[in-house]
């Protein structure tokens, strides 16, 4: 295993049970911890309802961990109510047109993620809309990796699964003071995870790891004097916690450039269009851009207008992408022109229900601040 030397001999003495492995006590310890303490989470059911025998909806587990992969929990919570609100069952969510599914996600980020979960709804539903109870079954779903199905298995059938997620990998990392960087020991990581699973409350105790790492063992200041494993915590009696996971220095992110235009109609509608299915963005709406793309850049003038107009500048704004920053020069022009070919007007009140990833409501409100904002429809 990748464990430093130092943490193997302290490990000999009162940390013994975390780094030989009794997975026992620190799932017991963890599980008290998490009765008292758990976060109180839309999509869970919480240990007391699961002791009347209420059990957790498979479709509400996999829609939330298709959410909150690469996303904050506060993010995901209103997202989350939205949608059962609107689909409440996997039946209902392939129902609906891929267009409304996506215009739901629209802010989310990481729009893969919407295309595929429509894939995956539709799919379940046509198989009768039971989610395979395995980890291997799940794994051929839609935009079900081995996290997402690892999650599945464990809080909704109650499998024993390594649920490992960036939470888990800073809890074990603390816990077993593992010093080879994060990215080539994620699979000591699991093995320790595995390890500790146990055959009772699966689920429980991967949403106690979560839980654990995003109030307890957080990246900055952990609270260590209230963490229940902290008798275990190599790295505590080290006094080193947050030194852990030890990560490689990362480079910097490349810029891209490009220009995006805003054409506002007499009446107030927006020139919009549909990006394609693939790709960054894929199936999002988008006013007319260049063709930057992660690799290059897009012209950045008005000379790239989707036609001749008075384009007048109207700032510049800048968004962040998993591998490169983005930074776009907006123009505006006023028109009562048709909408050219593969393009539509989108009017005032209908904006903020359009499919508008986060750097298009950027750009819009550059042009014409306040347009994404939710409006009364006249």
């Amino acid at each position: 295993m990748a464990l430093h030397d130092q943490s193997r001999k302290t490990a000999s003495g009162d940390s013994g049970k975390a780094a030989s492995g009794d997975s026992g006590e620190i799932a017991s310890r963890l599980l008290a911890w998490y009765d008292a303490h758990h976060r109180d989470l839309p999509w869970r059911i919480a240990p007391r309802e699961l002791a009347r025998g209420i059990r957790p909806d498979p479709y509400r587990v996999w829609l939330s961990e298709v959410m909150l992969q690469q996303t904050t929990v506060e993010a995901v919570k209103s997202y989350f109510r939205a949608f059962v609100e609107k689909w409440p069952d996997i039946e209902a969510l392939a129902a609906s047109p891929t267009e409304d599914v996506m215009k739901a996600w629209a802010g989310l980020g990481y729009y893969s993620r919407a295309r595929n979960l429509k894939a995956c709804a539709d799919l379940v539903a046509r198989q009768g809309g039971r989610f395979p109870d395995t980890q291997a079954g799940l794994r051929e779903l839609p935009g079900i990796g081995a996290y997402t199905a690892a999650a599945i298995a464990a809080i909704a059938f109650d499998q024993p699964a390594a649920v490992v997620d960036g939470n888990v990998e800073r809890v074990v990392s603390r816990l077993f003071s593992i010093v080879t960087p994060l990215s080539e020991a994620k699979c000591d990581i699991r093995t320790y995870v595995e390890r500790m699973v146990p055959a009772t409350r699966p689920g429980d105790f991967a949403q106690a790891m979560m839980d654990l790492g995003a109030t307890i063992c957080t990246p900055r200041r952990p609270r260590c004097m209230l963490c229940p494993l902290r008798e275990d915590c190599s790295a505590i009696t080290s006094g080193d916690a947050e030194r852990f996971p030890i990560r490689l220095p990362k480079g910097e992110k490349p810029l891209r450039r490009g220009a995006a235009f805003v054409a506002v109609r007499g009446d107030g509608a927006i020139l919009l269009r549909k990006r394609g299915d693939k790709g960054l963005l894929g199936g999002m709406t988008e006013v007319p851009t260049t063709g930057w793309t992660a690799r290059i850049d897009g012209a950045t003038t008005d000379a790239a207008a989707p036609f001749p107009g008075n384009w007048r500048p109207a700032g510049r704004i800048g968004h962040v992408f998993t591998h490169f920053a983005l930074e776009l020069d907006v123009f505006k022009t006023m028109t009562d022109g048709a909408a050219p070919a593969g393009h539509f007007w989108s009017l005032a009140h209908e904006i903020s229900g359009e499919a508008l990833p986060t750097v298009m409501k950027k750009v819009i409100e550059a042009a014409i601040p306040g347009a994404t904002k939710k409006q009364r429809a006249h």
